[in-house]
Parts: C-alpha cells; sequence; structure tokens
C-alpha cells in the first residue's frame, strides 16, 4: 500500500469589502503613498467594518467559498483549526464557532497560535493529522482581523496590516503529493520587538493601558525587518539543499506577504525568478495567519498537479519555518 500524504484539495478565500487605500491613510497619519510603496510593497489593504464582525465572520466565510468551491460536505469535514493571531474572544474558540456556522457538526475543532506563522504551523498540523489515517478531511482557516488591534496613528504599524480569510482542505493523497518536507522555528528572545502586550494574561487591561493605547500592536520595525529577512530565507534556501532541489525544480514560492523587500529576499536568497514567485501584498497588505491561504487562492487556477511550492513564513514570537510541497490537483 502507497504511504499516504496529505495534499490540499481545495481552497477557498474571503477579503471584506472595504478598501483602506494609501490615499486615504495619507488624511490618517504622517506618511504617503510613496513612502509605503516604497518600503513595503503595499498599495492598499481590506478591512472588516461592522459591530460584533471579529475573525470567525473573515473564517466563516473563507471556508464558505472553499464549500461553494468544491462540493465537499461540511458534515464530512473531521477537524476544523482556525489559524488566526486575533481570535474573537478570551476563552471561548473561534474555530468552534465557524465550524458550528458553517455547518460541520461531525468535527472537532481549535484554533492554533504563532502569529504570522500560525497558517504554515497549521499546515504541518493538519498534515500529521491526515498521515496518521485516523482523518480523512481537514479544514485549516488562516484568518485575522488585524484592523482591530492596529493604532491608526501609529505609521509603523497601521500601513502594513489587513484583514481577510483564507481557507484550505487536506485530504489523503497516494501519489505522493501534498506535503513533502517541513523546516520549523521559534525564538521567544524575539517576543518583545512584535507584541500586543496588555490584554493577555500577564497583562491584563486596564483603565490607565486602554487610555495610553498599550493594548495596540507594537513593531521594533528594524529588528523585525532583518530578523525576517534572514530567517526566512534562511529555511527556505535550507529546505531546499535538505531535498536536493535547485531553483529549477521550483514552479512557485508562497512567501508570507509582510514586506515586498523581504519576499524578494526570500527569492533572491534561493535564485528564483520573479515571475514564480506569488505576490499580492500590494492588494491585501498583511492579513497575518491569512497571507497563505490567500495567495494560494488568488494563484489557485495557475497551479498545475505536481507543481512544487515552496511555502515561507516568519512572524512575532519570533516564530518561522518553510514547507516543501507538491501540488494535487488542476483547477
Amino acid at each position: 500500500m502507497s504511504k499516504i500524504t496529505a495534499a490540499i484539495t481545495a481552497v477557498g478565500g474571503y477579503l471584506p469589502d472595504f478598501v483602506l487605500s494609501n490615499q486615504i491613510l495619507e488624511t490618517m497619519v504622517d506618511t504617503n503613498d510613496e513612502w509605503i510603496t516604497t518600503r513595503t510593497g503595499i498599495k492598499e489593504r481590506r478591512i472588516l467594518k461592522g459591530e460584533g464582525k471579529g475573525t470567525s465572520f473573515l473564517a466563516i466565510k473563507a471556508a464558505e467559498n472553499l464549500i461553494e468551491k468544491s462540493g465537499v460536505d461540511p458534515k464530512e469535514i473531521d477537524l476544523v483549526i482556525v489559524s488566526t493571531a486575533t481570535p474573537d474572544m478570551k476563552a471561548a474558540s473561534t474555530a468552534a464557532y465557524t465550524a458550528t456556522q458553517i455547518g460541520a457538526t461531525n468535527a472537532f475543532s481549535y484554533d492554533l497560535e504563532a502569529a504570522c506563522s500560525s497558517f504554515l504551523f497549521g499546515m504541518s498540523t493538519a498534515a500529521a493529522y491526515i498521515e496518521s489515517g485516523r482523518y480523512k478531511k481537514v479544514l485549516l482557516i488562516g484568518a485575522d482581523k488585524n484592523s482591530s488591534f492596529i493604532n491608526y496613528k501609529d505609521r509603523a504599524t497601521c500601513i502594513i496590516f489587513g484583514d481577510g480569510g483564507g481557507a484550505v482542505l487536506f485530504e489523503p493523497n497516494e501519489e505522493g503529493l501534498g506535503l513533502q518536507d517541513e523546516l520549523l522555528r521559534s525564538n521567544g528572545e524575539g517576543r518583545e520587538f512584535l507584541r500586543a502586550q496588555y490584554g493577555g494574561s500577564s497583562y491584563p487591561i486596564t483603565s490607565d493601558t486602554f487610555n495610553d493605547g498599550s493594548h495596540y500592536v507594537f513593531q521594533d520595525g528594524k529588528t523585525v525587518f532583518k530578523n525576517a529577512v534572514f530567517n526566512m530565507a534562511d529555511v527556505a534556501e535550507r529546505i531546499l539543499k535538505r531535498n536536493n532541489l535547485t531553483n529549477d525544480d521550483v514552479n512557485w514560492l508562497a512567501a508570507h506577504q509582510a514586506n515586498k523587500r523581504i519576499i524578494d529576499a526570500t527569492a533572491n536568497r534561493i535564485n528564483l525568478e520573479q515571475e514564480k514567485v506569488m505576490m499580492n501584498i500590494q492588494k491585501y497588505g498583511n492579513t497575518t495567519s491569512a497571507t497563505l491561504p490567500l495567495l494560494l487562492n488568488d494563484y489557485e487556477s495557475q497551479l498545475k498537479k505536481g507543481d512544487t511550492i515552496i511555502f515561507a513564513a516568519f512572524g512575532g514570537g519570533f516564530t518561522w519555518g518553510s514547507i516543501y510541497f507538491k501540488w494535487a490537483y488542476n483547477s
């Protein structure tokens, strides 16, 4: 019997309607379109509006899009994982609510949080469940409502982040397609450089911290950029060498969409042509856990069965990693 591998068999995505362009940001904070574009590659990002609408709204919409496109029966889904850094609320599981709302009533579910690496780590987790032979359908969703903890007076962060959701379905494969290898890493010394410090158990929000804005996300841009450039490129190069792959063997680079310069540095490190680099940061900004599945959703029509995709991500914590993956279907 052939070895079971874990392949992606369907994708879906969702972006909110409201477009926050660089031109609008110019009216909100001391910045301009040229400054943002040259430093990040971002032209616009999507923002979720509406009272009470959180990450689960994005996750549900992305999952529903996948279900509609693929025709999968939600009741056949065994597990729903929501990778997110912005859960709806404390204690209550965003994934459990999402699963119920999409009709995945036979699934168990949970949230997975590793900042911008959440979806990448979720791929490893979903694949392990499939490879175990116990589960046949695992729905992995990456979704974040980053606007919920962004200070729109802080140009170091408000120009970067947007809201969005993406979803993929993992199923068993006996052709050797799907996840081939992974290299995942973390270093907790980095958490002081990218964090939303107040609102967790160590530092609950008080009236004083709320009034001075300490609950918003903070980023030491130079330190994060330096670490992201080195680590994302390093793991991408190492996973190629470990699997005896050259740049000619790689069809696509699917890199976390945090900054175009970081994506370019990763592509240059593995000598990959620009036409092989998936890119949508100009339209959506950094949607944290949603960037990788949104890339797959946007590029689905261009992906061919057997294509080699190198995934790479870097996030707060610090967390980072790379996955070597073979695409399983023609759209």
